[in-house]
Order: structure tokens, then sequence, then C-alpha cells
């Protein structure tokens, strides 16, 4: 028997790689930190700008799920409302009589079901458009939250659990320290794992991927409940920075979240994009809302920012796309 190898490897090339979209990603923060600094000329120091990521790191975390989420050619809208019932739930539990922890266990708990029951409708029923289907979870969480707590708001937590959104590890608020190593960790898992070729080869094409023996239904599963459970997290950390819960919180975050993965250069086509696009997507959206928070520009002005801003990269990385192909 015969075996040839067949070697896909290109020249490096200092063009290539400079015309990476991360790159475009760094200059743009640059930017921002330019007009920041100008706005305030206390920015550019380095307790401004750890502190800065205090105010939109917590939505962060659902970012890495969410990653995975488009690269395999779907989408998750109930994220926001996950975080909502998460933290709605965790605050009553304690309320009720529950040691803090089991509520943040039960937080946890909650989330995990959350996007698990995203996983199993999907995987269930594949006709179904993951838009039809998290839009009805996302309508029925946020539902259950008004159920529990109505229009009231819940709190009085225990003194230390202000740290998770306060607190520091020396210098470095603990918020970013966690960011940065789940950070690594997904990058990781993305670039170096079997788990994370195979999300790109679902999202590449589906169909191939059942036959070469991907379990595609599995790797749903466990995306979706991991977006669950990273939800949770964010209502614990956006629970502690508030000190209290109400069943509105977290609105829109999924649009944010949504739109730090398209600026980070995922493709909506699937298959296509890094993690560590999102990432710097991350800082470049949330230095730009702190930024126009400091001359108190609009919602409104700051969402059409944001909208352009995807535009532009959605744009960008189908054209690059289709270059390539």
């Amino acid at each position: 028997m015969v075996t040839r190898t067949i070697d896909n490897s290109q020249p490096f090339s200092w063009k290539r790689f400079f015309l990476q979209w991360e790159w475009m990603l760094v200059l743009l923060i640059i930017a921002i930190f330019m007009m920041n600094s100008s706005i305030s000329p206390y920015f550019l120091n380095y307790t401004s700008v750890t502190d800065a990521t205090m105010t939109f790191l917590d939505k962060a975390f659902i970012v890495f799920p969410m990653v995975m989420i488009m690269l395999m050619r779907e989408i998750d809208i109930s994220v926001g409302s996950t975080v909502a019932l998460s933290s709605v739930v965790m605050a009553t539990a304690y309320n009720a009589g529950m040691p803090m922890i089991v509520a943040l266990i039960l937080c946890l708990v909650v989330g995990a079901l959350c996007g698990l029951l995203n996983g199993l409708l999907l995987v269930k029923y594949r006709e179904l458009s993951a838009v039809i289907v998290t839009l009805s979870t996302m309508i029925l969480y946020r539902g259950i939250a008004y159920m529990i707590l109505e229009d009231q708001s819940a709190g009085g937590f225990p003194t230390w659990f202000s740290f998770f959104g306060w607190g520091y590890i020396g210098t470095i608020p603990f918020i970013l320290i966690l960011f940065i190593a789940l950070a690594i960790l997904f990058v990781l898992i993305q670039q170096k794992t079997v788990f994370g070729r195979q999300i790109y080869a679902i999202g590449s094409n589906p169909t191939a991927a059942r036959f070469a023996g991907i379990k595609v239904d599995r790797i749903k599963l466990i995306v979706f409940t991991l977006a669950g459970v990273m939800a949770a997290i964010t209502a614990i950390f956006l629970t502690a920075r508030m000190g209290s819960t109400r069943p509105n919180v977290a609105n829109m975050y999924e649009l944010d979240v949504i739109a730090m993965v398209a600026l980070g250069g995922i493709s909506t086509a699937g298959g296509k994009g890094r993690m560590l696009g999102a990432i710097l997507a991350v800082f470049v959206i949330g230095y730009l809302q702190y930024g126009l928070g400091l001359i108190n520009i609009p919602a409104q002005a700051l969402l059409v920012i944001i909208g352009l801003l995807l535009i532009i990269s959605v744009t960008i990385t189908n054209l690059r796309v289709k270059k390539s192909k």
C-alpha cells in the first residue's frame, strides 16, 4: 500500500500576517484609547484602564460559547433572558433562607438547564431554525423571571458577594483575571483540540460532518449548555456589581454579545473566524461604550455607532470569505 502525504503548509508572509482582521481590531482599540484620553486626561493610566473593564466584562463571558455557536451556523438570542432568570432565582433562593453558596450553585444549574433546553429543542426539531427556538425561550425565560419577582427587586446579599463585581486580586480586578484565564482556555480549546476542529467542520458543512462520524447533536448540546452556564456566570457578576436584581436585568445583552462576536470576524455563514478576534472585539465595544458614557452620549446614538461598526465588519468578513473561496 502506498501512502501519500500532502503538504498544505504555506510559506510565511508578513503581508498576510498583518492583513488579518485582528490587527484592524487592535488599531480600533488604539483609536478608542486616544479618543477616551482626549475626553478624560486621566483615562490613560493603569487604574482607569483596568477599572473600566468592570463595567463591561460581565457580558463578555457569554462571548466564548457564542463564538462556537455562530461557528456552527447557529445563534442564541436567549442568553440575556437566561442571565435574568438565573439572577432572579439566585436572589429569591437566598432571600428564602438558602445559604449564598447554595444560591450560587442554583444559579449555575438554572443557566445550564436553560442552555440544555435550547440544545435539546434544536437537536430534536432540526427543521426549526435557532432564531425561532431561542426567540421562544428568550420570551419564556424572561416571563418566568417576571412571574417570580413581578416588578420587584431582590437583594440584601452578604458583603463578601460584592467581591465578584468590585473585587481585586492585588491591583487587578478579579473579573479581568477570570476573563483572561477563560479567554486563554477557550482559545486553546478552539485552536488546539479535536472538539474545536469539529465545531469548524460542523459550521463548514453539517451534513458532511455527520457522514464523517462527528457527533453533531452531542456537540450542539454541549455548546448550548455551556452558553447557559456562561450566562449564569454573567448573572453572578452583574448581580454582584448592582447589589440587587430585577426581572428586566441584562436587557439587550444578547445583541451586545452577538455584535462583539460578529465584529470579531466570525462569519455568519459558519466555519470561519477565530476566538481571538471576538476577544479583541469585547474591548473595542466595551471601551467605546465606556468612553462615550463619559460624555453622556445618548444610548440611541451608541446603538447607531455599534450598528455601523457591525455592518462594516460583517460586510468585510463576508467579502474576505468570498475572496478566499
